[in-house]
C-alpha cells in the first residue's frame, strides 16, 4: 500500500463528507425558510414539510451528483482515448523524423565519398 495514495484517497473522502453534510445542512435551512413563509402550519405539519422537503431536495442533490459523476467518468474516457492517440500520433512523428534524419545523414554522407 502506498501512504500517498492512502492519503489521498481519505481526504477525497473526507472532503466528500464535508461537502455532503453541507448540503443536508442547507437543505434543511431551505426546508426552514419555506415552512417559515406558511405560518398556519401546525408544528407537527412543519416538521413534516420540512422532513419532506428536505428529503426531496437531498434526493434532488443526489440524482445531479450521479449525473455528474457518470459524465466525469466518461469525460475521463474521452480524454484518455483522445490522449492515447496523440501520444502515438507524435510518437510516430519522432520516428519518422529521427529516420528522416538518419537516412539524410546516411546519404549525405555517401554521396560525400
Amino acid at each position: 500500500m502506498d501512504p500517498d495514495k492512502d492519503s489521498a484517497r481519505g481526504l477525497a473522502q473526507l472532503q466528500g463528507y464535508l461537502l455532503w453534510s453541507a448540503e443536508v445542512e442547507e437543505a434543511r435551512r431551505r426546508a426552514a425558510r419555506f415552512t417559515d413563509e406558511l405560518p398556519w402550519l401546525t408544528t407537527a405539519q412543519r416538521e413534516d414539510v420540512e422532513r419532506v422537503y428536505t428529503a426531496d431536495r437531498l434526493a434532488a442533490s443526489q440524482a445531479t451528483l450521479a449525473r455528474i459523476s457518470a459524465r466525469a467518468t466518461s469525460l475521463r474516457g474521452e480524454y484518455e482515448a483522445r490522449y492515447r492517440l496523440l501520444k502515438a500520433r507524435c510518437v510516430a512523428a519522432g520516428v519518422v523524423f529521427a529516420g528522416a534524419v538518419g537516412g539524410t545523414c546516411t546519404a549525405l554522407t555517401l554521396l560525400t565519398r
